[in-house]
């Protein structure tokens, strides 16, 4: 199982262009914000200290849980082209059991969405040095590394379950492209969640990414956020988190950090069952 995980990771990283597709979203997005997202974002807040550095840490975050999910959905993709060319019959005719087969492309897909998402990690806060601002502690860094395992499972088991109903590339790259555009949306980068009418903030809640945006935010914006707040009232910094997402409310009722990593275990537990029992269903 471990070497047809290895063989599934060497093919993502010797394909430039799957790397490539798989971070361009992220590449996308970083575009928009440096363009114009960044300053409309910032136009539409009041001025206070630290703004820019907040902002940063505000989209970086969202950043890392739109990655968690695009890296996977691309190494996912190698299942769907083993399918498509007939592939999966040369494996199945060895006497490799199919589960462990299953178990290599579940395995392969996570360790890509790690690296690839630590890589970003890294990347921003280099970022963040080099425009001048505070680079992330280690401790942060630690803290969002382990988020980012939380993120990456929560976003393979959506994305595994999505990929068993594929049978061809072109349909794959297709939904690659839609769901691509649609993260930045749903993580609330795009138009942040308090500008939303309460019918797609209620969507943006439900998405189990915009649950690993919030989780990566209050993680990266902790710091900046004190100095930012230090001396505003209380209310101000309450609408400030829950309109950037940093926090949700669901019926009034504040969702706690501990609910946001339930709701991302709870995903990973759910969606893994039903794509293993899919792709069960498929290989009778």
């Amino acid at each position: 199982m471990l070497a047809f995980a290895k063989r599934n990771i060497l093919l993502y990283f010797r394909d430039k262009s799957t790397v490539f597709f798989s971070l361009l979203a992220v590449i996308i997005l970083v575009a928009l914000y440096v363009l114009f997202l960044g300053d409309m974002t910032a136009k539409q807040l009041p001025d206070f200290p630290t703004k820019k550095a907040l902002l940063m840490s505000w989209f970086i975050a969202g950043m890392l849980a739109v990655t968690s999910m695009t890296t996977t959905l691309a190494s996912f993709g190698i299942l769907v082209e083993d399918r498509a060319n007939k592939t999966y019959m040369d494996f199945y005719s060895s006497p490799i059991p199919r589960a462990k087969l299953v178990g290599g492309y579940i395995i392969s897909a996570l360790v890509v969405g790690f690296i690839m998402c630590l890589s970003t990690l890294i990347a921003s806060n280099l970022f963040l040095v080099v425009s001048g601002e505070a680079m992330l502690s280690f401790g942060k860094m630690i803290a969002a590394a382990g988020l980012v395992v939380l993120a990456v499972l929560a976003s393979a088991s959506m994305v595994l379950l999505l990929v068993s109903f594929f049978k061809t590339s072109n349909a794959f790259a297709a939904a690659s492209t839609v769901i691509g555009t649609l993260l930045g949306f749903l993580a609330g980068i795009y138009i942040p969640i308090g500008s939303l009418p309460d019918y797609l903030q209620t969507i943006v809640k439900l998405f189990p990414v915009s649950h690993s945006a919030a989780l990566f935010r209050q993680v990266l914006m902790e710091t900046p956020l004190m100095s930012s707040f230090a001396n505003a009232p209380a209310e101000m910094k309450e609408a400030f988190l829950f309109d950037m997402g940093v926090f949700y409310k669901m019926n009034g009722e504040k969702m706690s950090t501990l609910f946001s990593v339930f709701y991302l275990v709870a995903t990973t537990l759910v969606f893994f069952v039903l794509s293993l029992l899919v792709l069960k269903r498929k290989n009778k």
